[in-house]
């Protein structure tokens, strides 16, 4: 993907960005409401995902200012086949400096296969994969329930906020929906990186520094299209 961004007009210019629009892009789906959310937002932060911030009381993601969001944000990870696409890259600033937020919008879909389940179906670059994963976020070895799609999310916040020199990098859940498992998922995550949990329910893995990594969830109300 070239890295040349042209400015949306409307919910419906990201559709083209999909791997599969005609599938994905539908009222109700994760696509189409994290797009909406976004641009109706206008040039801020969606106001679910600033009151999360704020609500930490750390002050390198207070009161951020909104320079860009990006679709589909492509990141190149060793192994494997496939890039790992984020749906939003957020990247922020506040006094404190530069936040990158990648976001993975959720409407009661699940995260894909557990570590155990990838496992077993890994080729030699898949199983490399996963190797560099584990060495980038810390865990030489993470429960086998914990869900693949997390960590390939969490890493391409830290590497993108690596390469822009940012000093914070933000994980974090958009969901719609009410799955119970899916928030169980992410909770198993969170707990085997050691997240310590702060006022509002975001999370911060304290061993990592610059950037310094935190993880969240917050809910947001289905916009119709």
């Amino acid at each position: 993907m070239k890295r040349i961004f042209v400015p949306t007009q409307a919910a419906s210019d990201w559709k083209r960005l999909l791997a599969k629009p005609d599938l994905h892009w539908k009222p109700g789906r994760s696509a189409m409401s994290a797009a909406l959310s976004w641009e109706g937002a206008g040039d801020k932060l969606p106001p679910e995902i600033s009151a999360l911030l704020d609500a930490s009381q750390e002050p390198p993601i207070s009161n951020l200012k909104l320079l860009a969001a990006i679709p589909e944000w492509e990141v190149p990870l060793p192994g494997g086949s496939r890039s790992s696409f984020t749906d939003v890259l957020a990247l922020t600033r506040n006094e404190q400096g530069l936040c990158v937020i990648g976001v993975e919008a959720k409407v009661n879909e699940d995260f894909g296969p557990t570590l155990t389940e990838k496992g077993l179906e890994a080729s030699p670059g898949q199983t490399q994969r996963l190797h560099y994963l584990n060495q980038l976020l810390g865990v030489p070895h993470f429960d086998g329930k914990v869900r693949y799609q997390l960590l390939h999310r969490t890493a391409s916040a830290l590497l993108t906020a690596k390469d822009f020199h940012a000093d914070v990098a933000v994980m974090l859940i958009q969901s719609w929906g009410t799955n119970p498992e899916l928030r169980r998922d992410f909770e198993r995550f969170c707990e085997a990186l050691g997240a310590e949990e702060l006022p509002g329910g975001l999370k911060v893995v304290r061993r990592f520094q610059r950037p310094r990594l935190y993880l969240g969830w917050c809910d947001g109300e289905v916009v119709g299209g």
